[in-house]
């Protein structure tokens, strides 16, 4: 039975998402900003009461670590940017985007039914013009390809550090 492309994109991203929600499921509040060593990427709450990533617009050398918490930011970040393009909005910038805290996890699941929703609504033949320049001639199945691999990669990333992290507590 032929599948369609845009059908293998949804079947992936769902599948991506069962991993994501196993690994955020058994995350209690320590393990979101738990330093795995001495070189880490985290959030930091500001005066303001907003929680703050690290972030370098050159990446170092040797590149830290991040923290579950900032891997969770990090996804809240380049996702809801993609869904703003997706919807045709502009996504506010990066400095403006903050962790979510201990709402983490809810703000994720937005995300989720927010791009699910865009994409049912969407042209998958549409031109898209991010992560990419919008000359590079790209749709909005590459779009939804690059955000299932950018997912699929961090939480495998935030799997890693949970398992890490339940390791060293036993």
């Amino acid at each position: 039975m032929p599948v369609s492309f845009t059908d293998l994109l949804r079947w992936q991203f769902d599948l991506t998402w069962s991993l994501a929600s196993y690994h955020l499921d058994a995350l209690t509040p320590d393990d979101l900003r738990w330093e795995p060593g001495p070189l880490v990427w985290t959030v930091h709450r500001g005066a303001d009461g907003n929680w703050r990533p690290d972030w370098a617009d050159t990446e170092p050398d040797p590149i830290p670590v991040p923290t579950i918490a900032w891997l969770t930011w990090h996804i809240d970040w380049w996702w809801s940017t993609a869904l703003a393009h997706l919807e045709g909005r502009v996504p506010p910038p990066r400095e403006q985007v903050y962790w979510a805290g201990d709402a983490a996890r809810a703000r994720l699941d937005e995300l989720r039914a927010a791009w699910s929703a865009a994409l049912d609504a969407a042209d998958p033949n549409a031109p898209a013009a991010y992560p990419w320049p919008a000359d590079a001639g790209l749709t909005v199945t590459h779009l939804a390809a690059w955000v299932n691999a950018e997912l699929m990669k961090n939480v495998a990333e935030l799997g890693q550090l949970r398992l890490l992290r339940a390791a060293s507590l036993a």
